[in-house]
């Protein structure tokens, strides 16, 4: 009986057992997934702005974990395995406690504000297989050992777009499931660890836009899976190592934007998967191999911005499956290969700035599918082939500063966005089919020698943003239909033979137009007076034309001018004060018009020209007082420092140049650099005294104020504007001395103080010593070195030197008797050196017969003439 109730009881304690086992598991199970919780509502209490409120409204007590927004669950372990909360805009930190999901596969917390440091917790994830942070603002170095301890399973390695810095951890390798890492876009440095070369299942390496430098690891070679290898925009230097031929797997190749020497080895032949080599903007040389040709895959080559010589391959028609080729800014010469029309999947061709040579020849225009056509800054010859009019696809045709000739062949190209053609010989005219361009975007026919007028159909391209045909021979008049170009932002017709007015509609384009430039042509009439209040225009440039009236005020509405120049017209007006409140004015050229009226009415502006650089009014009429008051509020010429060009667009890429004086002769401007200030202000009628507040102008580097009734002394504060240049004070009425202070001037070399009334020593100093009797000439009262005129030591040291004044007649005589002397002088010795010539020929050659008839008839002439006198004495 005790024995059967043994029996009985056992099975009931083993069910008992398993029940307690049971139990404690689903205790277990409870607990991580509780864990999990407290961590994902810690995570959420770090985060300072969820502006979609998907975690304030999803991760909430009442709602059970697995189901929260983002958060994915294993059922069977009830434990958090993957958390996506990527493109949440999400701002705030991440916490220790992420750590503690331990079961979680994937992290994805990219696309957000997170800021500050990696956890280190993070790198204790033993599952972890994908962690993705890319895209946002964390800040910290990598962990030497981020891959000895966990992350041993780690498959997919993403944090592009933060800003990580330091050394990529040695320890990389010891992830040996890498299949993708992307370290883009972050501050990393140093040398890329060696061992990188062990991963060897790594699919995609991308390390882009680092400051990673040294050389590329030739052990990289043995990443025999890689398919994309992304190391531009660094500063890797040495050669391409001959071991990148290994990786047989590679489809997209990146090297470019680094510092990259030596040639391309020609073990990259091997790679017959390439479909992206990318090496631009390096310093590779020689020749482009031709074996590289037989890579039948490459789809896009760009191998721009390097020192490759030599002329192209015939090969390279062997690429059939080729869609880009970049081989621009390069030094390949000799003529294109017509073997390039073999390529029919060809759309874009870069072979700019380079050195070729020869005739386009039609064939290249068999690649019926090509849309950029980009040759330009080179040197071919001849005509476009006109089989260039089946080119259906055609978007752009960049073909300027070349020596193409002959006339543009317009029947073609009625899809074309882009026709740039300037720096060329092209001739004859504009054909009025150019108004079926309807997709046209820019057009630039600048620097030809084309011809005829300006077709009034070009209105019909409602598109057209740049018209630029500066530099020809167009005649006629401006066509009133250009202002139905209502998105044209660049208008450059200068230096053509233009005639007529401006057609008042076109200030109706200043919505949109940014660059209107009518320099040198025949125009005339009104400026027109239609600038609206949304004015976008940034430069005006109508100088050397016959604009006559005033200049109008709507020009005041353009708030992002930077450049005004109506320079050499028949303007007749007073001194535009109105534009002393626009904010972004460098430029104002009024010279050679017929300005006139003092600049010195009192004004309600504080700061007049905040940002004016170039201030040049010579030779009007201006009078009165020099604007002392602008003097003390042209910031834009006080403590500039930068020396880099500003207008870009409108000086340099459009090639218009300001013309500016400098001693007494025009130069023309091509590029303004920020530090370029001068004030001319020559050639008018300005009285009175020269300001001492000229001095607080510590940046300017040209200063002229000749040519006007000037007085007093020169200020010796001039010596704080430390890097003037040119000083030109001629031809005024200053007296006293020069101020020994200029000497400190060590920049300037161009000084002219003649005809004025300056006594005493010229100073000596540095750049003194330069400058010759030009500079000071016309100062009756003016001694020293480089003048003749020596100072008594006596006189330098009592008595000043007295001034000849005005109706002094013992000074002018004694200047008149000077000059009269040497005139004398130099007649009796031309006299004299004459003589002996004519002695010479008359005795080696004798009498010449004109010069015996010359005698003969003054002697004839003689003596009739004494004889008249005779007869008439004795009548």
């Amino acid at each position: 009986m005790e024995r059967f109730s043994l029996f009985f009881l056992f099975p009931i304690l083993l069910l008992l057992v398993q029940c307690l086992r049971g139990y404690s598991s689903s205790c277990n199970i409870d607990r991580n997934i509780k864990i999990d919780r407290v961590s994902l509502l810690l995570l959420k209490s770090y985060i300072t702005s969820d502006p979609d409120n998907k975690l304030i409204s999803d991760w909430s007590p009442d709602i059970p974990t697995c189901s929260w927004s983002g958060v994915s669950c294993d059922y069977g372990l009830n434990r958090v395995i993957a958390l996506d909360i990527s493109n949440m805009n999400l701002v705030g930190s991440i916490p220790p406690e992420i750590g503690d999901l331990s079961a979680l596969v994937s992290l994805n917390m990219g696309g957000n504000k997170f800021h500050g440091a990696i956890p280190p917790s993070i790198f204790n994830m033993s599952s972890l297989k994908v962690l993705i942070l890319q895209d946002n603002n964390l800040s910290s170095s990598l962990p030497e050992d981020m891959c000895k301890h966990g992350l041993r399973r780690l498959q997919k390695l993403s944090i592009s777009g933060n800003k990580f810095y330091g050394k990529i951890p040695s320890t990389l390798d010891r992830c040996t499931q890498l299949e993708y890492i992307s370290l883009a876009f972050n501050n990393f440095d140093g040398n890329v660890p060696r061992k990188i070369g062990n991963l060897s299942m790594l699919q995609e390496l991308d390390l882009g836009f680092n400051t990673l430098s040294g050389d590329i690891p030739k052990e990289m070679g043995h990443l025999k899976n890689l398919k994309t290898l992304m190391m531009g925009s660094n500063k890797f230097s040495e050669s391409v190592p001959r071991e990148i031929g290994n990786m047989t797997a590679l489809r997209k190749l990146y090297l470019d934007k680094n510092d990259l020497h030596g040639t391309i080895p020609k073990e990259i032949e091997h790679l017959k998967n390439l479909v992206v080599m990318e090496m631009s903007f390096n310093r590779l040389i020689g020749l482009l191999p031709s074996t590289m040709c037989n890579m039948s895959s490459l789809g896009m080559i760009r191998l721009s911005n390097n020192r490759l010589n030599g002329s192209l391959p015939r090969e390279i028609g062997n690429m059939k499956a080729l869609q880009i080729l970049v081989l621009s800014d390069n030094a390949l010469s000799g003529n294109i290969p017509e073997e390039i029309g073999n390529l029919n999947n060809l759309r874009g061709l870069h072979m700019s700035s380079n050195e070729l040579v020869g005739v386009i020849r039609p064939s290249i225009f068999n690649a019926s599918s090509l849309e950029v056509i980009s040759l330009s800054n080179n040197s071919l010859t001849g005509t476009i082939p006109r089989k260039i009019e089946g080119m259906k696809e055609l978007r752009s045709l960049l073909l300027h500063n070349n020596s193409l000739s002959g006339v543009i062949p317009w029947e073609f190209m009625t899809n074309i966005k882009e026709i740039h053609l300037s720096n060329n010989d092209f001739q004859g005219p504009i054909s009025p089919q150019i108004g079926r361009f309807l997709n046209l975007l820019s057009l630039n026919l600048a620097e030809n020698r084309l011809s005829g007028v300006i077709p009034s159909s070009i209105g019909n391209i409602s598109s057209l943003e740049n018209l630029l045909l500066y530099s020809n021979n167009f005649t006629g008049e401006i066509p009133s239909s250009i202002c139905s170009l209502t998105s044209l932002e660049y208008l450059h017709l200068s230096r053509n033979s233009l005639e007529g007015p401006i057609p008042r509609c076109l200030g109706n384009l200043s919505k949109s137009l940014q660059v209107l430039h009518l320099k040198e042509n025949y125009l005339h009439g009104l400026i027109s007076s239609t600038f609206t209040e949304d004015c976008a225009l940034q430069s005006l440039n109508l100088n050397t034309n016959r604009f006559g009236g005033m200049l109008p005020r709507s020009i005041a509405n353009c708030q992002q001018l930077e450049v005004l120049d109506v320079g050499k017209n028949e303007i007749q007006d007073t001194f535009p004060f109105w534009m002393e409140t626009l904010p972004v004015l460098r430029v104002v050229i009024l010279r050679s018009n017929r300005f006139n009226g003092t600049i010195f009415p009192p004004s309600e502006t504080n700061a007049p020209f905040p940002m004016l650089q170039i201030f040049d009014i010579g030779r009007n009429a201006f009078s009165g007082s020099l604007p002392d008051r602008y003097f003390n509020s042209f910031s834009g010429m006080i403590d500039l420092l930068e020396d880099t060009p500003i207008y870009v667009r409108l000086l340099d890429l459009y090639h218009e140049s300001i013309t500016l004086v400098f001693k007494g002769s025009e130069r023309h401007i091509e590029r303004i650099l920020t530090i370029f200030t001068t004030i001319d202000m020559s050639g008018n009628e300005f009285s009175g005294s020269i300001s001492e507040s000229l001095g607080k102008l510590n940046s300017l580097r040209y200063l002229n104020l000749s040519h006007n009734n000037l007085t007093g002394h020169i200020p010796s504060s001039l010596q704080n504007v430390s890097v003037l240049e040119s000083l030109d004070l001629s031809s005024n009425q200053l007296d006293g001395e020069i101020p020994t202070q200029l000497t400190k001037l060590t920049f300037l070399a161009v000084l002219n103080l003649s005809m004025n009334n300056l006594v005493g020593r010229i100073p000596v100093g540095t750049q003194f010593q330069s400058f010759d009797n030009d500079s000071f000439f016309g100062n009756q009262g003016l001694c020293g070195s480089p003048l003749t005129r020596s100072c008594e030591e006596n006189s330098r040291s009592t008595t000043p030197t007295a001034l000849p004044h005005e109706g002094d007649e013992d000074s002018d005589f004694l200047d008149g008797f000077t000059w009269l002397v040497v005139l004398l002088w130099c007649g009796i010795r031309l006299v004299i050196v004459t003589g002996f010539i004519m002695v010479y020929f008359i005795l080696r050659y004798g009498w010449p017969v004109w010069l015996v008839r010359l005698f003969s008839s003054v002697g004839y002439d003689i003596k009739r003439g004494n004889r008249g006198h005779l007869e008439r004495r004795t009548t």
